[in-house]
Order: C-alpha cells, then structure tokens, then sequence
C-alpha cells in the first residue's frame, strides 16, 4: 500500500512539475536573459557558475527555505499567510515579484484540479509558498518535493539559456547532469531550515533582473 501511494505521489509531483502544467514557466528566465545579454552567460560552465550561486547563495535558496516552511505551515493558515507575505516581499525586482507571484497564481489555480482545503487559504501565494503547501497538503515529503521543485526550476533556466543561444541542448543536458548532487544535497539541507536562514548575495544576479526592464529586445519577461 505504502509503495502504491508513493508512486501515485511521485506521479502527481511529476504533473505538477511537468513543463505541460500551466504556470508560464517559459515566458521567464529570472534575469538570465541580461546575463546573457551582457557575457555573463556564454557557455555551459558559466550557465552552471551562474546557476549554483543561484541555488547556493541566491534567489533558489531563499526559494528553498520558503518551500519548507510552507511544506511544514500547509496546516497552520495564519503561519502560511505570513510566509507567503515574506515571500512576497523578498522579490528584488518589480520583474521577479511579478514572475514569481503570477506564476503561483497560476499553480494554484492548476491544482485545483486536486481540491484540497489549503486552497483556500492560499488565494495569492509566490511560487515556491504555493507549491510547498500543496505538497505538503498531499502528503509529499518535504524534501522530495523540494528536490523535484529546484530541479524543475534549474531546468526552465537551462531552457531559457539554450533559446537565448548561449548553449545547445548537449550542453543542456550535461549542466543538468552536473547539478544533480547539489541539488540533491541543497533539497536536504533546506528542507531542515528556518526563515532565519534566509538571505542572499548574489548581488550581479539581482543587477541583471532589474536590468531587464529595460533590455531593448528581449524573449521572456523577466
């Protein structure tokens, strides 16, 4: 029973993750796209330099803090609201609070084709709060989920990098390969942290996404 119920969870985190599920995660690229513009990005080792700053010391581990404590808050509504204002908040730009936060409406909205309570109390919620809570709704392990989310989220950055043309796909595929293990390790550590691990330094990358207002040509909106 418990190997029919983890596989049926591994298979609705796979929808929920899949480039199919409707969240618009294309039309976004966190500011990649001025990174490229600018030769930050230009190839697959400065794609993978770019993307574990992100994921060690950027926007992706304050992601994967305000996952967990949505994870662990799915019950507690008061404390779900205030993570999802604190998440909310900590957006650096007018471009990544817009992408995050369309982005979880448009998750929740998905999802409630799995109705649950805790939808309701999530009426808007950044992407990371909403979908940690309905994960946590359904009984997904925390850090299972976590690992699924970044994974997910690395691979729409590789994606916007590759329709950018700073890399082909090969390349794609061998960035993502080599983040595996962080990934993995990240998802293990964050899922055991408090807000009070949250914070950031990586301060080019927050440049590049205000930057982006204003690039003169660009293919995503942020």
């Amino acid at each position: 029973m418990t190997a029919m119920a983890d596989t049926a969870a591994l298979v609705r985190l796979m929808t929920w993750l899949s480039p199919a599920f409707p969240v618009g995660a294309f039309a976004y690229s966190g500011g990649l796209e001025q990174a490229v513009s600018d030769g930050d990005i230009r190839d697959a080792a400065t794609l993978n330099d770019w993307l574990c700053s992100l994921l060690g010391r950027g926007n992706l581990w304050n992601d994967a803090v305000l996952f967990a404590e949505a994870h662990r808050s799915f019950q507690d509504g008061e404390r779900l609201a205030e993570v999802a204002a604190l998440a909310a908040a900590l957006s650096g730009s007018a471009e990544r609070h817009r992408e995050t936060m369309l982005q979880g409406e448009a998750f929740l909205a998905a999802a409630s084709s799995w109705p649950h309570p805790v939808l309701g109390g999530l009426v808007a919620a950044a992407y990371p709060v909403a979908v940690g809570a309905v994960a946590g709704a359904h009984g997904i392990l925390g850090e299972a989920a976590l690992a699924a989310y970044l994974h997910a989220v690395a691979s729409n950055l590789v994606s916007a990098a590759i329709r950018c043309g700073a890399i082909g796909q090969r390349d794609g595929v061998a960035v993502l390969a080599g983040l595996e293990a962080r990934i993995v390790a990240l998802a293990g550590i964050a899922s055991a942290s408090t807000l009070a691990d949250l914070g950031s330094s990586t301060i080019r990358a927050d440049i590049a996404s205000l930057r982006h207002e204003t690039l003169p040509t660009r293919l995503f909106r942020s």
